[in-house]
């Protein structure tokens, strides 16, 4: 029989294949081990291949994809309802097979090699931040045990270095040989998130969509090279409204007999991209008062009758509209006149 879709379940090092034809009869059901899967679809003619979209998928789906097959991948969430009964990796490839042939599924691009190494460069950054975060926060608490207090905020943290560097009578010797340990490592950290930067810097140059996105208010260097490199094509959605929907950045429902019922966003989606758009938001909404511009004057707006963390996700949600609009479009952002 010939095969017209398969499901693709993967893993580490056993992976699960189950396929039908044309007809929905089952002709291949298989578990397979890692060097076996691209000799498998090597020796196919080329069909439908669904995956769930998880950690190796886009690896996988670039593999397969290259050996003339039309390669899909789904979120995780929209595959469960299709496993019948007890899970298992031969009824999760059977679901994977039948979601992939739903005409309203919802697909994940797969994103490309250079996509996923800047993709890397922002979890490096993410890590090394957190990590310095934590280990100024444990410098400010052992001093603080001491008496010896700073000012808020990292720039002001560098304060506390002076003391160790000179010493100070309330801090014991032992203690500060111990604390420099930890500034030094700050400054380790703080040396290998420049590095980053640089880097995202020279990829951000060579990149006329990240530049276009860096016009927008509220999005910087960082928001607009993580937006390019994981939206590889803003195409795939519809509108700017179910790119935001993507993103968790849309009312959550949940609504019954004609009557709509709205909760808080949805949070669904991409956490670090939808926490750099808040966050950009939040920058928007603090400086409204001392911006002219359309998106700052829409934030005073609301500011007047809504509380402020309600703006600053509603101009999140808005940002990422503007956002998916300069990429699908490939135009530079244009604000609207002041007056408006």
């Amino acid at each position: 029989m010939k095969i017209a879709t398969i499901g693709l379940d993967i893993a580490k090092s056993v992976f699960q294949v189950h396929g039908v034809d044309a007809d929905g009869g089952v002709a291949l059901r298989r578990k397979l081990r890692r060097d076996q899967v691209l000799k498998l679809f090597g020796s196919l003619e080329p069909c439908l291949v669904g995956l769930e979209a998880c950690a190796t998928a886009h690896h996988w789906a670039r593999q397969i994809l290259a050996l003339g097959h039309d390669v899909r991948l789904m979120p995780p969430g929209y595959v469960k309802p299709y496993v019948k009964r007890n899970k298992n990796d031969a009824a999760d490839a059977e679901a994977i097979c039948e979601a992939v042939t739903r005409p309203t599924m919802r697909f994940v691009p797969i994103k490309s090699a250079e996509g996923q190494s800047v993709v890397m460069l922002h979890r490096a950054r993410h890590l090394l931040v957190r990590q310095r975060t934590a280990q100024v926060t444990a410098l400010r608490a052992h001093l603080a045990e001491y008496g010896i207090v700073a000012a808020k905020g990292r720039e002001r943290a560098r304060d506390l270095w002076t003391v160790l560097e000179r010493g100070s009578d309330a801090l014991p010797e032992l203690a500060r040989r111990t604390l420099v340990l930890i500034a030094r490592m700050i400054e380790a950290l703080s040396e290998q998130v420049r590095a980053i930067e640089i880097e995202l810097q020279a990829w951000h140059r060579a990149h006329p969509a990240s530049q276009r996105l860096e016009g927008v208010p509220g999005i910087g260097l960082i928001t607009a090279t993580a937006l390019a490199a994981t939206v590889s094509d803003a195409r795939a959605f519809r509108s700017g409204r179910q790119f935001a929907a993507w993103l968790g950045l849309t009312p959550r429902q949940h609504s019954s007999g004609g009557k709509q019922r709205l909760g808080g966003i949805s949070k669904k989606g991409d956490r670090y991209l939808r926490q750099l758009l808040v966050v950009g938001a939040t920058a928007v909404v603090r400086f409204a008062g001392r911006r002219t511009n359309d998106l700052s004057l829409w934030a005073n707006r609301l500011l007047e009758r809504k509380p402020a963390r309600l703006v600053t996700v509603a101009v999140a949600n808005k940002m990422a509209r503007i956002a998916w609009a300069v990429m699908a479009r490939g135009e530079a952002y244009r604000p609207m006149p002041s007056a408006g």
